[in-house]
């Protein structure tokens, strides 16, 4: 499947998030997040994050698969200890 690069605006993306994340993951596409026309940020599906992180430095590979082990595990932080009170 051949990879895909889009467009989004910010509040295009933040209306209707799901069906973003959703196109990201289906199709192993990237979308470029864009606040006023200026592209801010990317949403990448995780196989390609972890790819694009593994070609950087081993290191990563490896914090990955202990990460993933500790998910598995239940031990991971809740968006409150993450963020606190917003």
């Amino acid at each position: 499947m051949k990879m895909t690069t889009q467009i989004v605006e910010s509040t295009t993306f933040r209306n209707n998030m799901a069906d973003v994340l959703s196109e990201v993951e289906k199709k192993k596409s990237i979308m470029i997040v864009a606040k006023r026309g200026k592209p801010i940020s990317a949403i990448v599906s995780l196989d390609l994050m972890e790819d694009l992180l593994s070609l950087s430095s081993g290191r990563y590979l490896k914090d990955i698969k202990e990460a993933r082990k500790q998910y598995k595990e239940g031990a991971f932080l809740s968006h409150k200890q993450v963020f606190g009170d917003l």
